[in-house]
């Protein structure tokens, strides 16, 4: 299976592929939340900017930001693929206790969606793992 560079626009590309082949993202999550993400120091000339969240308990993500996000989260390379890729809901709130992400916005959204978040990996993810270098 061929591997891409998290967040290199390959890799964009074929994790679109993947939630289509998947049926999109479901979330067990009541809230709705919608984040703006600024992943700093990335391997492609600097910043990269996206955008994910849930919507009537069905997610949606790309890149670039949105107007009107709940909030605004702003992190190194190093951990956005350490949170966004081992499907590890613990790993955003310690990244977030030790200071690796900032976040600017209605922290009650983001604390609901995490409440919903999932114990492990689902489907969705085990195939993103599986592209990612």
């Amino acid at each position: 299976m061929t591997k891409y560079p998290f967040l290199s626009d390959d890799w964009f590309m074929n994790v679109d592929e993947l939630v289509t082949a998947h049926g999109g993202p479901e979330t067990t999550s009541a809230a709705d939340v919608v984040m703006n993400l600024t992943i700093t120091d990335t391997p492609f000339d600097g910043e990269r900017r996206m955008h994910l969240g849930t919507t009537a308990g069905r997610g949606h993500w790309g890149l670039g930001h949105v107007d009107g996000a709940d909030l605004q989260l702003t992190t190194d390379y190093a951990t956005a693929k350490e949170v966004f890729v081992s499907g590890d809901p613990t790993a955003g709130i310690q990244a977030f206790m030790s200071g690796k992400v900032k976040v600017a916005g209605d922290m009650a959204k983001l604390l609901a969606a995490q409440a919903g978040a999932p114990a492990g990996p689902n489907d969705l993810q085990t195939a993103i793992q599986d592209i990612t270098e």
